[in-house]
């Protein structure tokens, strides 16, 4: 428990990634195999993992991005999406290993849930995504990995430079690799009671 929750307060944002570092392909799957498992409602896994290693890629979605160089720098661009639909698309398929009743069930709720709600659609892919994230960067550092979360960029542009399905939202980036230097000083905590409330807000 207490490397857990080491790892939970000693987390940073990396800026400076060593850019002759590479990630095992291996190692990478065993990341992303482990971030998928992150709770999804319904369980209709509706993120998904862009990883951009090619170069050309990587150099126009920095120009899109203020020039930051960890899209450059790190070993692993990861672009998180949301498959905004993934709940029409055949949905008995996320519940196949349950029995059919239950199948049947959650089908029902899934439809229910999410049918001409388009914006509970487009929230339950953007949870999803933060979810996945974080799992992601857990992840990241169990495997001695530093992760800096990215959403300064052009998401327009991005989408063109990915060519973002129609049905599908860009959430965030997520920069991976090996840290190159210390990152600056931390700027604070508020007051835990300043973040958190008993029962309602006063």
């Amino acid at each position: 428990m207490n490397e857990i929750i080491s790892a939970i307060t000693s987390r940073r944002a990396t800026k400076k990634f060593d850019p002759s570092h590479i990630i095992p392909e291996a190692e990478l799957s065993a990341i992303l195999e482990a971030a998928r498992h992150a709770p999804t409602a319904f369980n209709i896994q509706n993120v998904r993992f862009l990883v951009v290693q090619d170069r050309e890629q990587r150099r126009l979605i920095r120009e899109a991005a203020w020039d930051q160089p960890q899209i450059d720098d790190c070993s692993a661009l990861i672009v998180m999406c949301a498959d905004i639909k993934a709940w029409e698309k055949d949905p008995a398929r996320y519940w196949r290993d349950a029995p059919t009743a239950v199948q049947d069930q959650y089908v029902h709720m899934i439809q229910q849930y999410y049918a001409g709600h388009e914006q509970v659609q487009r929230d339950e892919g953007f949870r999803s995504c933060g979810l996945a994230a974080y799992a992601l960067m857990m992840t990241a550092h169990a495997h001695g990995l530093h992760t800096c979360p990215m959403d300064g960029f052009d998401f327009e542009r991005v989408k063109e430079i990915i060519n973002l399905p129609a049905d599908h939202e860009l959430v965030m980036f997520v920069a991976l690799g090996k840290q190159l230097s210390a990152p600056s000083p931390r700027g604070g905590f508020l007051p835990l009671d300043e973040v958190v409330k008993r029962d309602f807000f006063s």
